[in-house]
Order: structure tokens, then C-alpha cells, then sequence
């Protein structure tokens, strides 16, 4: 990946619009590992954002992080929230952010509890929000990430005519054993969206044998993924417990992925491997997956804040 030139990132129209951008504060934080650079947008004036979260998630020229997440106002929630992957393209949702997004707006005053929750608005919808409190600290967060998606259409996957889809045991129809060649080699994977697409494949292999560094990219860009794909690579230990490795559209590897653990589970379970919660281990952590094979899935994990920094006007 080139490196962003920094003088194209801010597209201001007066000096006192770039006056509000000086130095310009961020907050590092992290869920299970996948790492995130938050901006409080409230106030700011439009920027260039894909190009400020190339520049600003490198991790040899910039802050580093898996993803640059703004906080925005929203007319049908109480905060918006915006992301974009390394790469600079813009990620409906993202299940480990939207915890950071919870932490940092309860603890600064963005947005207040109407009961036990809060809500915000994405790119796949608007999401109910649970904080755990330690003290005065939000520590985990439960989200209702939704209703998962099977419909090859809407995840989106273009199925090859020649591929006869059959409804499973439960009547479903999706796609469960989705056969991709790469390589020479078969893989099969079940396909799940949740607010954006998954492609899971289930194997007995230990996890590390997998050079996910080579297979992630070929699978995130082959062509039956007309909007790329999160590949998961996971391996059910038993009922109630998954271990899952992740390559990110437009991330790479990262330590943890909240939709793609989701998505591992849905899938899971809808195959019969596993009960309605189950615990997944991701490199970062662990996450507690709630979904009893009809209506929204629950998620519950940890956020944290790392730093607090400035990022200074171009040069």
C-alpha cells in the first residue's frame, strides 16, 4: 500500500474550518485486539476521511490500527457511526468498533443510557447497545448486531448457475459448503452477512497450519464476491466453545473480528455444530455469541482505551 501524501487529506474550505482541524485529537482504542483510531466528528468540517484513515491506520507512518471509526450526530439514534479500513474503503459495520464506539461515547458525554441502553446508527442499520460498568468504566458492551442474513443475494454472493442450492434441515436456503477453488485447492465455505459478508470455512485442521497471509486475499477477491468478502477460518472444539483466525476485506489479518465472530456462530449453529451461546476465541480474546437460531444476535466483549493523541495538520 502506498503511502497517502498528507497534504490531500483535508478538504476545507476556510481557514476557520482548518483552524477546527489543528492538531486534531483522536482516541486509540481496542476490542479483543482489532485496534481502532476514534474521531469525534460532531463538530468537524467534511475531510478527505478514506484518505485520513490510510494515512492515519499505517502502522510504520501513522498511528497504526485496523480501522479509522468517526462519531457523527444521527437523526434516528443517538450517535452515527462511520468506519473505514486501512485500504481507505468504507465498512458497513464492525462488531469489535462499535464497543470502542459505545465505551467512548458513554465515558465522554456523547450520549446517554435511555434505560440500560443506548443506540446507534450504521451502515447495517440501527444497533441497541448494552455497556457493562465497572465503576464508572464501561468495560464489555453486549450488542444486538441484528438479524443474520442467508439469502445468497443479499450477502452478496454470485452463485454460479450450475451450483443447485438446497434448503438445509431447518428449510433455510443458503449457501453452507460453497465450494472455492484457489490454487489448485477446494475450500468450502458457509456464507452469512451481517450487515456486510462472511464466508466461513470449517475445518478439523489446527488453525496455524493455514497460511492465511496468501489465502485471505485470494478469497477476499474472488470473483463470487461481487462486494469482496471477511474469510474465517474456524474450528468447533465443541458445543459451546470455536476457535476462529480472520482475514478482514480491507484489513488484512486482524487479532479479532465482532461481525465475523457472529457470523462463525450463525453459521455454526444453523449447521447444527453447536448450542444458542457459544464462546469464541479469537487471537485477541474472547467473545460471547448469543443466537437460538431465529431473530438478532447478541455479542458481548471487552473495549479498551489505549492512548489519547493529536494528529497534526499536514505539512
Amino acid at each position: 500500500m502506498e503511502r497517502p501524501e498528507r497534504a490531500s487529506l483535508f478538504a476545507l474550505t476556510s481557514r476557520r474550518e482548518k483552524a477546527k482541524v489543528l492538531a486534531m485529537k483522536f482516541v486509540k482504542m481496542h476490542g479483543t485486539g482489532n485496534d481502532f483510531v476514534m474521531i469525534d466528528g460532531r463538530r468537524l468540517p467534511a475531510l478527505e476521511w478514506s484518505a485520513l484513515a490510510q494515512a492515519m491506520c499505517d502502522r510504520h507512518f501513522g498511528v497504526g490500527a485496523d480501522g479509522l471509526i468517526l462519531l457523527l450526530p444521527s437523526d434516528v439514534a443517538d450517535l452515527r457511526m462511520r468506519m473505514w479500513n486501512p485500504d481507505g474503503s468504507e465498512a458497513e459495520m464492525c462488531g469489535n468498533g462499535i464497543r470502542c464506539f459505545t465505551k467512548l461515547a458513554l465515558e465522554g458525554g456523547m450520549a446517554r443510557l435511555s434505560g440500560e441502553e443506548m443506540r446507534a446508527e450504521t451502515g447495517a442499520g440501527v444497533l441497541t447497545l448494552r455497556p457493562v460498568y465497572q465503576q464508572e468504566a464501561v468495560v464489555a458492551v453486549q450488542v444486538n448486531m441484528g438479524v443474520p442474513t442467508f439469502d445468497p443475494a443479499k450477502v452478496p454472493v454470485a452463485v454460479p448457475s450450475s451450483y443447485n442450492i438446497t434448503p438445509d434441515t431447518k428449510g433455510v436456503r443458503w449457501l453452507r459448503e460453497c465450494p472455492i477453488n484457489v490454487e489448485g485447492e477446494r475450500y468450502e465455505v458457509a456464507c452469512v452477512s451481517m450487515g456486510n459478508p462472511h464466508a466461513v470455512h470449517f475445518t478439523h485442521r489446527p488453525l496455524e497450519s493455514f497460511s492465511l497471509e496468501t489465502l485471505g486475499p485470494r478469497i477476499e477477491h474472488h470473483p463470487i464476491f461481487p462486494k469482496r468478502v471477511n474469510f474465517h477460518i474456524a474450528h468447533v472444539k465443541d458445543r459451546s466453545h470455536i476457535q476462529m483466525r480472520t482475514w478482514e476485506r480491507g484489513a488484512g489479518m486482524t487479532l479479532a473480528c465482532g461481525t465475523g465472530a457472529c457470523a462463525v456462530a450463525v453459521a455454526a449453529h444453523q449447521l447444527g455444530f453447536t448450542d444458542a451461546e457459544v464462546q469464541i476465541q479469537v487471537p485477541g480474546g474472547l467473545l460471547t455469541i448469543n443466537w437460538p437460531g431465529t431473530g438478532d444476535v447478541f455479542m458481548t466483549g471487552p473495549a479498551q482505551t489505549v492512548y489519547v493523541g493529536e494528529w497534526p495538520e499536514p505539512e
